[in-house]
C-alpha cells in the first residue's frame, strides 16, 4: 500500500466482548500458570474507559476479582509460614472464591447481561 492511498479503518480483531471473555479465560488458565491472571487484569484496566456499561461492569468485576484475589493469596502465604491451618483455609477460600466469581461472570456475560455489584467482595 503506497502512503497516497487513503487508510481504511479496519474492524478490531477481536470485540470488546470477546476480550472480556479472554480475560476470564485468562483468569481460568491462572489456576495452573499464574501470569496469565496478571495479563488479563492489565487488559482490563487498559479497556475499563472505553467500555460500555455492560462491558464495564465486567472489568471492574474482573480487576477487583484479580486485586481481592491477590490480597487472599498473599495473606493465605504468610500465615501458611505461622498459622497453617488458617493459611490454608484462606487459600482454599481463595480458590472457591475466585472460580465462582469467574464462573458468574462468565454465565453473566454469555446472557449479555452486566454484573448486578461489580463492587461486591463477594460473588458480585
Amino acid at each position: 500500500m503506497s502512503s497516497t492511498e487513503p487508510t481504511s479503518t479496519r474492524p478490531p480483531v477481536v470485540s470488546d466482548e470477546q476480550l472480556v471473555l479472554i480475560v476470564y479465560l485468562l483468569y481460568f488458565a491462572a489456576y495452573i500458570f499464574g501470569i496469565t491472571a496478571l495479563i488479563g487484569v492489565i487488559i482490563a484496566h487498559i479497556r475499563f474507559p472505553d467500555a460500555t456499561l455492560l462491558l464495564r461492569s465486567h472489568y471492574q468485576f474482573q480487576v477487583r476479582t484479580f486485586w481481592i484475589g491477590l490480597l487472599y493469596v498473599v495473606v493465605g502465604a504468610v500465615l501458611v509460614t505461622f498459622v497453617p491451618a488458617i493459611g490454608v483455609a484462606i487459600l482454599i477460600w481463595w480458590a472457591i472464591w475466585s472460580l465462582v466469581r469467574n464462573v458468574k461472570g462468565l454465565l453473566a456475560l454469555n446472557d449479555h447481561k452486566a454484573i448486578q455489584d461489580p463492587a461486591s467482595w463477594m460473588f458480585g
